[in-house]
């Protein structure tokens, strides 16, 4: 497998652990890790949103809810957070301490050629004489 995937069985290792082997139990592994591992990247007031729209296809009340997010949820996303630091919040961390976000490369404008076609080590043709790599090719 590469890189990512070994990641991702990783991550999902405990979930993989605690079925029975079947395709559909190790299915519903990789799913419940794969939405746990994208709850990890949101911002915590979003995981709350996301979460709240996945009680009802569960089907579980509020207790039992509550309990399978203290028991699966909770800890996957603290795995994620364990095995990927690198991938948790590193904007917010810069917006706290007050750096930018994210620094932005100022758009450079395209070079467009003065003389199209004219090779670099040909004479100018703006008849200055010089090599056009050395005028107007700059």
């Amino acid at each position: 497998m590469g890189a990512i995937a070994d990641a991702i069985v990783n991550h999902a290792q405990p979930l993989l652990d605690a079925t029975d082997g079947s395709a559909d139990q190790l299915n519903r592994a990789l799913s419940l890790s794969q939405f746990c591992w994208n709850l990890a990247l949101l911002p915590e007031d979003a995981r709350d949103e996301s979460l709240a729209k996945m009680q009802p296809t569960l089907k579980m009340d509020d207790n039992e809810f509550d309990a399978f997010r203290r028991a699966v949820v909770i800890p996957m996303m603290r795995r994620h957070e364990e095995m990927f630091p690198h991938m948790h919040r590193l904007e917010s961390r810069k917006l706290s301490s007050g750096a930018p976000a994210q620094q932005h490369r100022p758009m450079v404008p395209m070079r467009v050629k003065k003389y199209p076609g004219t090779g670099r080590n040909a004479p100018c043709p703006c008849n200055s004489g010089r090599k056009y790599k050395l005028c107007c090719g700059r």
